[in-house]
């Protein structure tokens, strides 16, 4: 797989006694967005989770940039370049705006003046609210400060996990610009996306994950007008 960033062959997960991943192969190249596509419990949050270090592979290898990550520690993966944006935003809810942003960049040397200038310039209501508690902003900003707070790590790979969930529609707009304009600015995304029109529009390329295996790879585009994926994902053809 040439000129692959991220590299996952036969990925398998278990909780217990539950199997949730049972052969995962992704990849992802460098200056792309790609999508997980799949029903909920199919397995692309558990994916996301093994790639980042929060849950462990039972089985298969996930290299990023030729570097080994299964069974790194978590704050070591986030170092290498890999940062994720975790499903329903977590963000501190007690800490300020800016506290939330420099949580973020906790493995940094130095100032980190130009990384919050990057964030304000994406999402200029996080400096507008700069002093405010993270708990009392609504549910698209918080989503804007959980992508803000990632970035302040300085990743080169960036992985979402449903970043439109539970957000006003003129919000998930904003957000998908976002995600349109990191892209243009150099930065890799991997997304998981319960709004699979919209992700697979976003899209480079897309994979499908069906009961813990991908089944199905190709283009957004072609994703987008293939029968299967109408049917079972995009509401109808």
């Amino acid at each position: 797989m040439s000129g692959a960033m991220l590299v996952v062959n036969d990925l398998e997960v278990r909780y217990g006694a539950v199997q949730a991943l049972r052969g995962v192969s992704i990849d992802v190249r460098c200056g792309e967005i790609v999508s997980l596509i799949g029903t909920n419990g199919a397995g692309k949050s558990s994916t996301l989770m093994a790639i980042s270090g929060i849950v462990r592979a039972s089985a298969g290898s996930i290299a990023f940039d030729g570097e080994n990550l299964r069974g790194r520690p978590a704050h070591e993966i986030v170092a290498l370049g890999l940062a994720q944006v975790p499903e329903g935003r977590r963000v501190f809810p007690r800490l300020t705006v800016r506290e939330n942003l420099e949580m973020g960049a906790f493995l940094q040397r130095g100032p980190i003046d130009s990384d919050l200038d990057r964030v304000h310039a994406l999402f200029p209501v996080l400096q507008e609210r700069a002093q405010q508690f993270a708990g009392t902003l609504s549910g698209g900003e918080q989503q804007m400060l959980a992508i803000g707070r990632a970035l302040m790590g300085r990743p080169r790979l960036l992985m979402m996990d449903e970043p439109s969930m539970g957000i006003a529609p003129i919000l998930v707009a904003r957000i998908f610009e976002a995600i349109r304009e990191l892209n243009r600015q150099g930065l890799t995304v991997l997304l998981v996306e319960q709004n699979a029109r919209a992700a697979l529009r976003l899209s480079s390329r897309a994979f499908v994950i069906e009961n813990g295996r991908t089944t199905i790879t190709g283009s957004g585009s072609d994703l987008l007008g293939d029968d299967r994926i109408a049917s079972a994902y995009l509401g109808g053809s």
